[in-house]
């Protein structure tokens, strides 16, 4: 039987450094985060780039032009060495004084056709993710206004030390290529960081923040769907509703930190049984709710007895002191066209006898005093979960 459930993992929080220097504390969002982190990977790529310009420039004799390269190498190293130590203002305008000056003497030494003025380009998606309203106008406004006098400025005077059709054809197509690749490349960092959030967020609106379970709203979401499939493959559908016994003895005697403890120690324990297609939610407070798609009364009470005897074995350290703790259950597997509430509440009726003949025990719920029929009509829409 596969020990893997069907429950909201924990949130494991990024390992990845957020340079985010000189942002003020709690003002720092996951956007502004991911830019730093994706700049100081540009930077290795863009200073990548430049040691292949080097060999380029050196291999069709223009020695000028791969010194040049070798000082935006510098540059890069320097932005880079700043961003790691999160000094992300000069690292910045050193970026943006080099790709600015290198594409201004390239374009001005080889003409237009180089290709040198896409990497200005670059600076847009840039400048969108990391200011917000107002901000980003000007560096807009300004990149706008170098990109069109650059322009000009190259077809009014023309290559100032021109390549041959061949170099300057390679040129172009190399100089496409980086800007299609790096604009690509931040392209799909942006869309997995947005299937991230996505993904956090939906774990944290499906899952109970302590104990990684299902939260009450997510089993519910999960158990119509199930239910509605049980009943087209006429299959049972159990609840086994769970209780901590003096769960507040154990807040009061242990601390909160105590209780906290074995909430989430149960819940491992409640994964570790679980099947592939059960379901386990924290129903609130120490309450648990199973739901059990395929099972019939019997295999239902089996699985409880199983949980409640699994919980009594064990014990939870804390300050060095054991602490043990016990469960009281109430079963109840669905009839017919059952609405879910009504089974809920007929095994919560069940584990408050449980309660009160004792606790640490398994109780089945009474048969419903009147059978649900089907509904009128046959649409799927219809069924009542």
């Amino acid at each position: 039987m596969s020990r893997i459930h069907r429950v909201a993992p924990e949130f494991a929080a990024s390992s990845t450094p957020a340079f985010s220097g000189e942002a003020r504390p709690g003002r720092r969002t996951s956007a502004h985060s991911a830019f730093w982190i994706m700049v100081r990977r540009v930077t290795l790529l863009a200073a990548s780039v430049d040691v292949a310009f080097l060999l380029f420039f050196l291999v069709v004799g223009s020695p000028l032009l791969a010194w040049l390269n070798l000082a935006s190498i510098a540059i890069y190293a320097t932005a880079y060495v700043l961003l790691y130590r999160r000094r992300n203002f000069p690292a910045l305008l050193l970026i943006w004084l080099e790709v600015v000056l290198h594409a201004l003497v390239g374009t001005m030494l080889l003409g237009w056709d180089s290709g040198f003025h896409y990497y200005l380009l670059m600076f847009i998606p840039a400048i969108v993710v990391s200011g917000s309203g107002r901000t980003v106008i000007l560096p807009l406004l300004f990149l706008f206004l170098v990109y069109l006098g650059l322009h000009a400025l190259a077809h009014f005077i023309g290559a100032m030390a021109p390549l041959g059709d061949t170099a300057l054809l390679v040129l172009n197509v190399f100089n496409v290529s980086i800007f299609f690749c790096m604009a690509g490349y931040t392209a799909r960092f942006y869309y997995q960081l947005v299937r991230k959030t996505e993904e956090r967020l939906r774990e944290l609106a499906t899952s109970d923040t302590l104990t990684g379970l299902s939260n009450r709203r997510h089993l519910l979401d999960l158990a119509q769907q199930e239910i509605a499939r049980a009943r087209r493959a006429n299959e049972d559908v159990s609840l086994v509703l769970a209780d901590i016994d003096h769960f507040k003895q154990i807040n009061d005697n242990h601390g909160h930190d105590a209780g906290d403890r074995v909430l989430v120690h149960a819940s491992q324990l409640f994964r570790e049984i679980c099947r592939t297609q059960d379901i386990v939610a924290r129903w609130g407070g120490e309450e648990f709710l199973f739901l059990l798609p395929g099972t019939g009364k019997a295999a239902a009470r089996e699985f409880a007895e199983r949980v409640r005897k699994t919980i009594a074995a064990t014990q939870v350290g804390h300050a060095d002191q054991p602490i043990t703790f016990r469960l009281s259950m109430g079963v109840a597997t669905l009839v017919g066209w059952e609405h879910l509430h009504d089974a809920i509440g007929r095994a919560d009726r069940a584990l408050y006898q449980s309660k009160t003949e004792g606790r640490d025990r398994v109780t089945l719920a009474d048969h419903p005093a009147r059978r649900a029929t089907v509904p009128a009509h046959s649409d799927e829409d219809a069924f009542p979960v």
